[in-house]
């Protein structure tokens, strides 16, 4: 709870605060602490949903100088739930949200608050994406900090990769400039450094011209394809152009859903979905054999779509507040047969049919940027396996979470140990998993956090350390 000292000191704040001030027993306490993830049930001691950069910069001086525990929230999507804490302050980004777009530049400017698809949204007017994920509720700050895999990265790269500047309250209250030309090494380090830095407030992205319509694969065959499903996928990856991007997913038809075919449901699967960033008749005809592996697969929903409606695909599978999620990640260095049936062995045990076990195909468009670009680490991977759990009932949290470290566990042997750090469960590896996460790029990453963090004020995320 707050000291004397600490009520005095919020005074101070709420007298150079332009947002809203929500502590608990206000109307909108319960709604303002809530996040994505139905895990996670945290009652902070303030909540303050800040409207300018000027309210970020007094939030984080009084959390320096009060000694409240400090998280921040961009878009509330993360598994690990960083963006909530008991008996602390979160500053909270979500009015924040402001996207404008420079067509002759191909720049786009997004407020820390800002959503997938509040960019989308904005940059589709004319024609133009951000390479950003593939769920739309998921906020652009989080997402980009530790990398940003969607539906364009094998063409144009990560969000982090297209992250030209940046706007950034440090931890000793100061307001600066990341780019090329001003603090290189905070640029650096946030693309794929994660929140380890301070609070960025405004992004700066490349865009590239992509929609308003595409060809989308979407195709599910029965889990009796498993093994040569992802033997498939593999061999396709291989010589697929940079225009696809594809995950590969085993799972279970759960019960109810739609638009899947009564039949399906409950049945195993393997799938292939993903886009074509080019014309959508070319990519009709490349991504073809995906839908091939079967003579009759349980649903396919491929076609040209839009835009839009791609990067909503998911949507519908995470919903907020309802569902407990945990996922894991593990960068795989190949994926061979006995890799393939290692996967397959485990995935179907999983406790839930809401939960997927998740393959990401890191292509060219990934690995053309250096360690120099950026502090993503992860690159020298050819797959990310990404188990998710996704569960309703808290007495099955134990089963759920087990079968995620489990397959984790066995797939050590094809991994460095090197983890996607926006699918690392609670972080409960610590400083071990993020050595190996960030690999010969942690010592740099160390001493810019004793540079701009030497306090490690900013500590509720994916946490480097101090060091020099």
């Amino acid at each position: 709870m707050m000291t004397l000292a600490a009520e005095k000191e919020t005074a101070v704040l709420a007298n150079n605060f332009q947002g809203k001030l929500i502590y608990p027993g206000d109307a909108d306490y319960d709604e303002a602490r809530a996040i994505w993830n139905g895990m996670i049930d945290r009652r902070p001691a303030i909540i303050a949903r800040c409207a300018t950069v000027s309210d970020v910069q007094a939030a984080v001086n009084f959390a320096r100088e009060s000694g409240l525990p400090l998280s921040v929230r961009g878009g509330g999507h993360n598994v690990a739930g960083h963006a909530v804490n008991d008996d602390g302050l979160v500053i909270d980004l979500s009015r924040m949200n402001h996207v404008t777009v420079s067509v002759e530049r191909q720049l786009v400017y997004a407020g820390g608050g800002a959503t997938i698809a509040d960019v989308d949204k904005a940059t589709q007017k004319f024609g133009l994406a951000v390479p950003l994920g593939v769920v739309s509720e998921t906020g652009v700050a989080g997402l980009t900090l530790s990398g940003g895999y969607g539906h364009l990265r094998n063409k144009y790269g990560l969000s982090a990769d297209n992250l030209v500047a940046a706007t950034v309250v440090t931890a000793d209250g100061r307001i600066v400039q990341a780019n090329e030309k001003e603090n290189s090494d905070l640029l650096w380090g946030l693309r794929g450094g994660g929140g380890n830095f301070g609070i960025v407030t405004n992004f700066v992205y490349k865009a590239y011209p992509v929609g308003p319509e595409v060809y989308v694969t979407a195709v599910f065959h029965h889990g009796d394809y498993a093994k040569e499903g992802l033997q498939l996928y593999r061999e396709f990856n291989a010589i697929a152009p940079d225009d696809v991007s594809v995950l590969g997913v085993l799972g279970i038809v759960p019960d109810g859903a739609e638009p899947f075919p009564e039949h399906t449901h409950g049945q195993r699967f393997v799938a292939y979905v993903g886009m074509y960033a080019g014309d959508p008749a070319e990519g009709e005809a490349v991504m073809r054999p995906l839908r091939q592996l079967s003579a009759e697969p349980l649903a396919d929903f491929s076609g040209v779509m839009p835009y839009l409606d791609v990067q909503q695909f998911f949507d519908e599978d995470y919903p907020a507040g309802v569902l407990r999620y945990y996922w894991k990640s593990l960068n795989l260095l190949t994926l061979d047969d006995a890799a393939i049936e290692r996967i397959v062995e485990h995935a179907y045990q999983q406790p839930s049919h809401h939960s997927t076990t998740d393959l990401w195909h890191i292509g060219k468009g990934v690995k053309r940027f250096g360690s120099e670009h950026g502090a993503f680490y992860g690159r020298h991977a050819a797959y990310l396996l990404n188990p998710e759990a996704n569960w309703e009932d808290a007495a099955d949290d134990e089963a759920n979470i087990s079968w995620v470290r489990d397959m984790v566990e066995a797939m050590a042997e094809y991994s460095d140990g090197s983890r996607y750090l926006n699918f690392a469960g609670f972080q409960e590896e610590g400083d071990a998993m993020m050595q190996a996460s960030y690999g010969s790029q942690y010592q740099r990453l160390a001493e810019l956090k004793q540079k701009y963090d030497p306090t490690n004020l900013f500590s509720r995320n994916a946490n480097i350390k101090p060091g020099h």
